[in-house]
């Protein structure tokens, strides 16, 4: 009986050994399994057989319109290369209060994890940026064109819904309006761009910002065309519209509060109108091309010579349809 037992003592006892040993790799190993599936995108049961790798980002700089950009961009260079596309905890505090946006939030600890290629965007699409390699990316830059993302425009006007009671709110607004104590039939939303633009566009850029002139000849535009418009003006410079646009017929009404901290009034309000005249900016780009309509714009409003135009290209700013109202340039001249 000894001699039998001998042999099964020393199996059980390895036998033990090596189920011990491999509980403890199996504990080793798991929390490493978890981080890395906070990495990964959820599948659905249709992406199984093909998962996604990687993801994508973006850097969440600049305010509104410049965010809208970047979401924007994001969204349509992720889908263009096959990756899932996430944003920073930043732009969702941004867009999220105003719009409907659907892609899913990257929070910072798990960023800071991600070995990230950075990959910089000049403000229009080149070919390459079709065949990105790398599994992940962070775009940078400010990119806002058009170029982008206009052919997922369907989609991204879904993006860019604004939420109820955002929408409501500036409908409310708007039907309260009248003109000459009747109901407006066209509503053309106006955004003039101030702030610091008014310092930085002749001292930097060799440019201009939208003077009276030329918001006379844009409102004109629509009186000849349209019976009885209505123009909604917004801006970061309300005091100056007042002083400069002529709101003696009784068709303007100055309905912005020019809150930049704020900004989801003044943009709803834009959105919600028929047509859109703007000066420069994301901030009415953006509107413009959620409205749909007619759209004027302030044009060549930069010097030939201008450092701006090296990263700005008006053709990939401005829809094709839009119509441009030339700058005077004639301050920059007399300096």
């Amino acid at each position: 009986m000894l001699s039998l037992q001998g042999p099964f003592f020393f199996l059980f006892v390895f036998t033990a050994s090596v189920i011990f040993h491999i509980q403890q790799r199996v504990v080793k190993v798991q929390p490493i399994a978890e981080e890395a599936r906070m990495l990964e995108p959820v599948m659905t049961p249709n992406s199984a057989s093909n998962p996604p790798r990687g993801m994508w980002t973006v850097n969440a700089i600049g305010r509104l319109g410049n965010q809208m950009g970047e979401y924007a961009t994001l969204y349509a260079l992720a889908k263009l290369n096959g990756r899932p596309a996430f944003i920073p905890a930043q732009m969702h505090s941004t867009l999220a209060p105003i719009f409907k946006i659907t892609l899913p939030v990257l929070h910072d600890t798990t960023a800071s994890r991600v070995p990230w290629r950075n990959y910089h965007l000049d403000d229009w699409m080149e070919e390459r940026h079709r065949h990105i390699p790398w599994a992940y990316v962070r775009l940078t830059g400010y990119p806002c064109s058009w170029t982008f993302y206009h052919h997922v425009r369907a989609e991204i006007l879904q993006e860019f819904a604004l939420h109820d009671h955002v929408r409501e709110a500036a409908q409310a607004y708007l039907r309260g309006l009248q003109v000459n104590g009747s109901r407006p039939s066209t509503f053309v939303g106006v955004h003039v761009r101030r702030g610091d633009y008014v310092h930085v566009m002749p001292r930097v850029w060799k440019g201009v910002v939208a003077d009276r002139r030329y918001l006379e000849r844009a409102l004109d535009w629509f009186r000849a065309r349209y019976s009885a418009p209505i123009f909604v003006v917004t801006s970061n410079g309300m005091a100056w519209c007042r002083e400069n646009i002529d709101a003696s017929r009784g068709d303007v009404v100055f309905a912005g509060n020019g809150a930049e901290g704020s900004p989801g009034k003044d943009f709803a309000l834009l959105t919600q109108c028929n047509h859109t005249i703007m000066t420069i900016g994301t901030f009415g780009i953006w509107a413009a091309y959620l409205v749909g309509g007619v759209t004027i714009y302030l044009a060549n409003y930069t010097l030939p010579d201008s450092p701006f135009l090296k990263v700005f290209k008006p053709e990939a700013a401005f829809l094709p349809e839009w119509i441009g109202i030339a700058a005077d340039l004639s301050p920059l001249l007399k300096q």
